[in-house]
């Protein structure tokens, strides 16, 4: 439905992406890739119209309305109905019955109509946000980190959300997982250039990496020929009876086009640094209990150890205490009761979501990273800086002038510097692209002492979380296995649940907990039983993909091989398998979303059927 024609942008001498072109079909849900600062957003802004491209062109059809959710909260009116009315365009500002109908299916209630924004948690906001959108009634949603800051219910929300969306979706976030839940497709800015495939973000990176060595490859030999070409033409050039030859070889040498050498891409690259810790338990909590108003806990009666090379993971609804038990845990807040009692050998190192706002905007990002301690020198301030992708003048920035991922990028800089034992972590995902996360998730993995971490990345969860402290009920307790378990056992009881504690949408069921411990688990065994032939089709599915890229790279390396040797019989007769065995992957990439597709919708009924179970709080 948009079409994207030669589009380039540039800022000063900088070229953000040049001559990139792809169409944007029906109904179809891309997912916008590429390192910070390589365009994303301004991409995003010159198809909403609110930037300008140097050249090319936006080819969008009539009448084709365009909404755009931002990152940001901008809430200026006393009530939810109030501030959903301001999404409506001006000729329909009287037309309230819209806001009232999408204001319900995104689930608030009449009686959260009336109440101000502020009131509500984090989630229920960007739904707030989302809804003065959805009332524009647009074909187009244009994304932008949509679950910064969301708890895992309100992202499971709005997961089940937009694979249910009519219509087109373009979506940027940090969240690997949560883009390949989604995304049909995926448009990458990679050096300049754009590139659009069918699939998720390990195809397209797999793709791009494929094409890259074989680049790599060819420019090899490409200049390995040139050289033997200019050897023969020198040694020779004298010799009267190889005149003809030498000419020939000058034509062939003045046809070679010479292809530069891929410029290296910085990666994130770094690793905690460590203290050697002998103890059995690095830190141990019992009884504990905190609230800030007397008699209204956040938590109470929390019992247990971290070990020394424990990975905990801290998981909940917003506002439940996740981020307070992380203080506790550091010493910044003395509980309400119990204890917390740290192992006298114990070095902690806490990263906090709210810490950048620590930094100093007048300095610089190596001046930040110097200030960490004062037996921090020059070297190993400027070691950090580059490690952190602030390499050479990069490091002589001005806090004031970075980015949100920047500033979360010095902030773990900072935290580098000390070696440590124990790493208190809170949503340390946050504003940082998706190679910096990936490396991320490499370093707490490789560290070899214990991690407690708030995390809402699904993906994160999955790959580390060994024990988790569970937010939920209004208690928090301790889960002995991962995330995976969790799920498959019990489940998030919350995601039918309104903002604010109020009950919106379909009403919840009251059962006693007998019934409803009962009826979750006939669920639980149901979508297990359902869902398991979806998930064994979908990983043949993915089975049969491998195996024909895994050919595909071999017909590559032979057409590389066929060229090198001018056998042009072979190179036709390759390039015809490579087209059928591209078609196949095409092919099963199709099976494979249908297949996806279904597996999201039977797997949303199920949680839905859960969600309406609610708590089961009537009485035994």
């Amino acid at each position: 439905m948009i079409s994207v024609e030669n589009l380039s942008k540039s800022y000063g001498g900088r070229v953000l992406f040049e001559s990139i072109s792809f169409r944007l079909n029906a109904r179809e849900r891309v997912g916008l890739v590429a390192r910070n600062g390589e365009g994303k957003t301004t991409l995003l802004r010159i198809i909403v119209g609110e930037e300008q491209a140097d050249a090319g062109s936006l080819v969008i059809p009539r009448n084709y309305r365009i909404g755009y959710v931002r990152q940001q909260l901008d809430f200026s009116a006393d009530t939810v109905l109030g501030e959903g009315v301001r999404g409506l365009p001006p000729h329909e500002r009287d037309q309230v019955w819209k806001v009232e109908k999408i204001l319900t299916g995104l689930g608030f209630s009449e009686n959260d109509f009336g109440r101000h924004p502020s009131d509500f948690s984090g989630g229920y906001q960007v739904r707030l946000n989302l809804a003065k959108v959805l009332v524009s009634e647009p074909d187009l949603l244009l994304l932008d980190e949509p679950t910064n800051y969301l708890d895992i219910t309100s992202i499971r929300w709005i997961e089940r959300f937009l694979l249910n969306w009519p219509h087109e979706v373009i979506l940027v976030t940090h969240d690997r997982g949560f883009m390949d839940k989604l995304a049909t497709h995926i448009v990458g800015l990679h050096r300049g250039k754009a590139r659009k495939i069918a699939g998720d973000t390990h195809k397209y990176y797999a793709q791009i990496a494929q094409e890259e060595e074989i680049f790599e490859k060819t420019r090899l030999n490409d200049e390995r020929r040139r050289k033997e070409i200019e050897l023969f033409i020198s040694r020779f050039r004298a010799k009267a009876r190889l005149a003809n030859l030498v000419q020939s070889r000058i034509k062939t040498l003045g046809k070679m086009e010479k292809t530069e050498k891929l410029e290296k891409l910085q990666e994130l690259d770094f690793a905690f640094r460590s203290r050697p810790f002998k103890g059995k338990f690095v830190l141990q909590a019992r009884g504990l209990a905190f609230g800030f108003a007397p008699g209204r806990p956040l938590f109470k009666g929390l019992d247990f150890a971290v070990r020394a090379q424990d990975r905990i993971c801290i998981i909940g609804p917003n506002g439940r205490g996740k981020t307070t038990l992380l203080k506790l845990l550091h010493g910044a807040l003395t509980p309400t009761s119990g204890e917390v009692s740290p192992h006298p050998a114990a070095a902690p190192g806490f990263f906090e979501q709210t810490n950048v706002q620590s930094l100093v905007d007048s300095r610089t990002v190596e001046e930040e990273i110097l200030w960490t301690s004062p037996d921090v020198g020059r070297q190993q301030a400027r070691n950090i800086c580059g490690a952190m992708l602030f390499a050479g003048d990069e490091a002589l920035k001005k806090i004031s002038v970075l980015s949100g991922g920047e500033k979360a990028r010095v902030m773990l800089g900072k935290l580098l510097l000390t070696p440590v034992n124990l790493l208190l972590l809170d949503e340390p995902t946050n504003h940082l692209d998706m190679e910096s996360c990936d490396a991320l998730l490499a370093a707490i993995d490789s560290f070899p002492g214990a991690v407690v971490m708030v995390t809402h990345n699904e993906m994160f969860l999955h790959t580390l979380a060994e024990r988790l402290i569970v937010f939920q009920g209004g208690t928090a307790r301790l889960f002995e296995g991962g995330y995976q378990r969790f799920l498959e056992t019990e489940g998030w009881r919350d995601e039918g649940g309104a903002a604010g504690g109020s009950r919106s949408g379909a009403q919840m069921v009251k059962l006693s907990k007998k019934e409803a411990r009962r009826r979750r688990s006939e669920i639980i065994t149901r979508r297990g039983r359902e869902l398991r032939p979806l998930e064994e089709a979908i990983a043949a599915a993915e089975n049969r993909i491998e195996a024909e890229e895994a050919r595909l790279k071999d017909l590559n390396g032979g057409i590389l091989a066929a060229s090198q040797n001018g056998d042009g019989a072979r190179i036709a007769e390759l390039s015809r398998s490579l087209h059928a065995c591209q078609e196949a992957i095409d092919r099963h990439f199709a099976e494979l979303e249908k297949l996806s597709a279904a597996l999201n919708r039977k797997n949303a009924g199920f949680e839905s059927q859960l969600a309406q179970l609610g708590e089961g709080d009537a009485s035994d």
